[in-house]
């Protein structure tokens, strides 16, 4: 098994997968394959890792191949693959050819494996064309996909410009058949009365991005304002995006369907809520959410201080509601228009 693996994937990769899993053991499977088929054909209740040394780049349907090993693993299995993500394959290009000719290269490839897959008129030429082998796909893409199915990050490390990943099982899938691709997406929030509803936004971060955020809070943490630190998932566009509010924008329907409303807290996914004491999530959920958060009227710092800050505006709401949103939305205002107070 030994020479095998290092013949396949190299030395240093046959280092790090012994680091997880005992090679010398008939509940660990190996394989270097690309189709599903391989991983459902395998008996059931029989292994508890699973090491597959293809690039997930050269598999069709990486989600279905995701959760195939998933029903192949008990709870707390391990499951080693990798990946050559986007940042990995542009340095990749950059480094292999000439200056000027390598942007060109990169260029050309960023149109045709990471633009054409993702609209909807030029997606099924591209899979025509490469049978879905090869394609480029994002660090926060692949992760993203892992937590959707059903498994937990354990470690991470690029060797020789490729990302090798350890992750445990630790539930069923979610079988998402409405990824966030595309320009216009739609995310969980909790809204009035706890119910969960789709806020439109323009996507600012890489698909399946949206289920790392515990993954990113336990490894980033908070920084001011609230926001995740390091954000890996947001894309370069997306910054651009979001310091001038055209992210937002979508959220006008969410106005006009009536689950939010102008003035109000900001809509949270089901991770960030949870962050909250008990008190102000039960405060919170009585009212609809806002277009414009009380943050850019205190502009807090600290997660408690946007807790206080919430507080003070709900309080003062119950009391005069129309005062208070009036008063708010000037004040925020104010603040983002001479205040430098902008969207991150």
């Amino acid at each position: 098994m030994r020479e095998l693996i290092i013949k396949e994937s190299g030395k240093k990769v046959y280092n790090f997968i012994r680091e997880f899993v005992g090679l010398c053991t008939t509940k660990t499977l190996v394989v270097s394959t690309t189709t599903r088929f391989n991983i459902e054909n395998q008996p059931q209740e029989q292994y508890e890792n699973i090491v597959n040394l293809k690039r997930i780049n050269d598999i069709r349907r990486i989600n279905k191949f995701f959760e195939a090993v998933n029903a192949k693993l008990p709870i707390g299995g391990i499951f080693i693959s990798n990946a050559e993500t986007y940042s990995l394959r542009k340095h990749r290009i950059l480094k292999k050819y000439p200056p000027v000719l390598n942007w060109m290269v990169y260029t050309i490839d960023f149109i045709i494996k990471r633009v054409f897959p993702k609209i909807k008129f030029t997606k099924k030429i591209y899979f025509f064309l490469t049978r879905g082998n090869n394609r480029v796909i994002s660090k926060a893409e692949t992760l993203g996909r892992l937590y959707s199915c059903g498994f937990e990050i354990l470690e991470e490390k690029d060797i020789d410009n490729t990302l090798y990943f350890v992750v445990k099982k630790i539930k069923q899938p979610a079988f998402d058949y409405h990824p966030t691709y595309g320009p216009l997406i739609r995310l969980k929030r909790v809204g009035k009365n706890g119910r969960v509803f789709n806020v439109y936004k323009m996507r600012t971060m890489h698909a399946y991005s949206e289920y790392l955020q515990p993954y990113i809070f336990e490894k980033n943490h908070l920084q001011e304002g609230g926001k995740f630190d390091n954000d890996f998932r947001i894309t370069t566009l997306g910054k651009i995006m979001r310091k001038v509010w055209i992210d937002e924008l979508p959220m006008l329907i969410n106005l006009a369907k009536g689950d939010m409303k102008i003035v109000g807290v900001r809509p949270l996914s089901q991770h960030y809520f949870d962050l909250y004491t008990e008190e102000l999530k039960q405060k919170r959920i009585q009212y609809r959410p806002g277009l414009i958060p009380p943050f850019y009227a205190h502009m807090p710092k600290t997660l408690e201080e946007i807790m206080d800050s919430e507080m003070q505006y709900l309080q003062e709401y119950d009391k005069h509601p129309i005062k208070t949103d009036v008063k708010y939305f000037f004040k925020a205002w104010n603040n983002i228009l001479f205040n430098h107070a902008r969207s991150n």
